[in-house]
C-alpha cells in the first residue's frame, strides 16, 4: 500500500478505545492516529503517553468539525452512542468503523447501511474475533473437510466474574444495551452464522444469577442455521469450571479447543503487534479426533493458527485506498442483530423464534 496514511480520528478511549484499536490503528500499514476523543482527563494523558503526536478533542462536535482533516472515523464509545454518532460521521462524508454491536436493532443497522451506500462510504463493523487464533483453525479445519459434515457449533464465551464491576455494560437500561447478549453474544452469534450461513430459528435462556445484577449475565443460545447444522452458544460472567471454547461435532472427526485467543491479553499488557504475534504453546493446541476416551485426551492434537486482529484493520484500510472489500459489513452485523433480537424474544417468552 503506497501513500498518504489514512488520519483516523478514534471515538472513546475506554476499555475498546484504548486496549484495541488504537494499538491497531497505530500498527496498521496505511493508518495513523490522528486524534482520540475523550472528556476524561485521565484518559487524555493516557492516550497521550502512548501515542505522543496524537491530537486530543473533548467532543465528536469538535472532531467533525474538522472532517475535512480526516479519513476515517472509528467509533469505539458506549453502544448507546453506536448509532448516533456513526450518523453523524457519515453525513460528514467519512468512512466509519463501528465497534460491535453496530446498534440496537438489525432496523438501525440496516439504515445506516443504506446510508454508507447512499453516500459512498465504507461501513465496517470491528467483529475482532472472526481473527481470532482457535477461528481461523477452525475455519482451515472445515474448509479442509477435516470434521466432514458438521452437526453441531458448541461455542462458549465465559468467564468467572462473580462480583459486579458496574458501569454502563452491566446496566439494567435498555437504552445503553448491556448485557451479554448483545455483549459477548455478538461475537458468538457473528462467528456461527460466518461458519454456518443464515439462521432458520432461535432458541434462548437468558439469566440474571449474580445478586444486583440489572441484566444478563448468563445466556445461552441455539440457532438451527438453514442447512441443517445447529449451534449452540454459551456466554457467562458466572461460569466457575470453563468449558471448551470450542466443541464442533462433525460426520467424521470432532474438533476441542479449550482456552482464549491470548491477543486480547497481549494487548491489555501493552504489547504490539509483531513476530510471534497471536501464537499460543503447543499445550493450548486443540485436538481432531473421533470416538476416543475423555481421559486419554484423544484424537490428535491440532496446531493453532496465529490469531491475526491485525488484519482487520489492514483490510480496512485497503477497503478505502484501493477499493478492497469491507471486512465486516453492516448488513452482516444486522444479521446477528436479528438472531441476538430473536434471542431476547425467545428468552422472554420461553418459544423458539422462526426467522
Amino acid at each position: 500500500m503506497t501513500g498518504t496514511p489514512l488520519r483516523t480520528g478514534l471515538i472513546g478511549y475506554g476499555l475498546a478505545g484504548s486496549v484495541f484499536h488504537a494499538p491497531l490503528i497505530a500498527a496498521t500499514e496505511g493508518l495513523t492516529l490522528d486524534t482520540v476523543v475523550t472528556a476524561n482527563p485521565e484518559r487524555q494523558e493516557q492516550a497521550r503517553a502512548g501515542h505522543p503526536d496524537v491530537r486530543i478533542a473533548a467532543t465528536p462536535d469538535e472532531l467533525f468539525a474538522r472532517a475535512d482533516e480526516l479519513d476515517l472515523i472509528v467509533i469505539a464509545s458506549p453502544n448507546k452512542t453506536h448509532v448516533p454518532l456513526a450518523t453523524a460521521a457519515l453525513k460528514a462524508g467519512l468512512p466509519v468503523v463501528v465497534d460491535k454491536p453496530v446498534a440496537g436493532t438489525a432496523a438501525e443497522a440496516r439504515e445506516l447501511a443504506a446510508l454508507a451506500e447512499d453516500r459512498g462510504l465504507l461501513l465496517s463493523v470491528f467483529q475482532n474475533r472472526r481473527w481470532d487464533n482457535d477461528f481461523l483453525t477452525l475455519r482451515k479445519l472445515i474448509t479442509e473437510g477435516e470434521l466432514g459434515d458438521v452437526y453441531r457449533f458448541e461455542s462458549r464465551f465465559e468467564r468467572w466474574r462473580p462480583q459486579l464491576k458496574g458501569g454502563w455494560r452491566e446496566s439494567g437500561d435498555p437504552a445503553e444495551i448491556g448485557g451479554l447478549l448483545y455483549d459477548l453474544g455478538s461475537h458468538v452469534v457473528d462467528q456461527a452464522l460466518v461458519l454456518f450461513g443464515p439462521a432458520a430459528s432461535v432458541y434462548a435462556e437468558s439469566d440474571i444469577r449474580r445478586p444486583g445484577a440489572a441484566t444478563d449475565d448468563d445466556t445461552f443460545i441455539a440457532i438451527t442455521h438453514t442447512n441443517g447444522v445447529r449451534s449452540h452458544l454459551y456466554v457467562s460472567a458466572t461460569t466457575a469450571q470453563l468449558g471448551p471454547r470450542f466443541r464442533v461435532l462433525g460426520s467424521k472427526a470432532g474438533y476441542v479447543k479449550y482456552g482464549l485467543d491470548p491477543q486480547e491479553a497481549a494487548l491489555r499488557e501493552g504489547e504490539l503487534p509483531g513476530a510471534d504475534w497471536g501464537t499460543e504453546p503447543e499445550s493450548l493446541w486443540g485436538r481432531v479426533g473421533s470416538g476416543e476416551s475423555p481421559l486419554t485426551g484423544g484424537g490428535r492434537p491440532e496446531p493453532t493458527l496465529p490469531g491475526d486482529y491485525p488484519a482487520y484493520y489492514a483490510a480496512v484500510a485497503r477497503a478505502i485506498t484501493d477499493g478492497g472489500a469491507n471486512p465486516v459489513t453492516a448488513l452482516e452485523a444486522a444479521a446477528a442483530l436479528d438472531v441476538l433480537e430473536a434471542a431476547r424474544r425467545s428468552a422472554r417468552d420461553g418459544v423458539a423464534v422462526a426467522l
